[in-house]
Parts: C-alpha cells; structure tokens; sequence
C-alpha cells in the first residue's frame, strides 16, 4: 500500500515562510504527477500546486510568485516551499499522487499564519 506523509506545518506569523514534505513509501511514486491540496474550514479543498511527470509546474493564481514546488528522487519527496505567506493560507495541507487510475492522499499537516 502506498503511503504519502506530509510534515512541516507550522504556526507563522504573516509574511513567513514554511517548508512542507511529502515523502512517498515508494520511490516510484513521486515519478507520477504530485500535487500539493489545501483546505480551510468551511471551504473545498483546492489544488494549490502541481509538477507533472515531466517536469511542468502548475500553481494556482494565489499562490504564484509566492509558492514553488519541487520534487527529490533521491529522496522520495515531493516538497513545497512557501513564502510570503498570508492569514489567507491557513489550512490544512495534503499531498496527493495523480497514478493514472487513483489517487493517493497523504493525511495533511496543518498551516496557520496569524500573528
């Protein structure tokens, strides 16, 4: 069974920045497209950034110039780097891997930015 564990949520003060993983129990996973979810309370969960299997990056209009995402095969880790960060990006985050025919979800790390 393939597992996806995200870490490196935090509380942040506005215009902080975060680090947050998310290590794959297999390395072939993260080969796949690997994106990075949010959700608030309240609200649907969103996709927030995304790297295909070759390499393209998608980012949603929110988080663009702010939020890069980034992949380590060395590692099995799928990582999305966050600055800037606004009250507006509290949430809790999920890595979720695109195979084709299901997905897999990692069980989220909370990110809160207040001051």
């Amino acid at each position: 069974q393939v597992q996806l564990v995200e870490s490196g949520g935090d509380l942040v003060q506005p215009g902080g920045s975060l680090r947050l993983s998310c290590v794959s129990s297999e390395n072939r996973i993260i080969l796949h497209t690997m994106g990075w979810y949010r959700q608030a309370p309240g609200k649907q969960r969103e996709v927030v950034a995304a790297i295909t299997s070759g390499g393209r990056k998608n980012y949603a209009d929110s988080v663009k110039g702010r939020f890069t995402i980034s992949r380590d095969y060395n590692y099995n880790t799928v990582y999305l780097q966050m600055t800037s960060l606004k009250p507006e990006d509290t949430a809790v985050y999920f890595c979720n891997a695109d195979l084709g025919g299901r997905s897999v979800w990692g069980q989220g790390t909370q990110v809160t930015v207040s001051s």
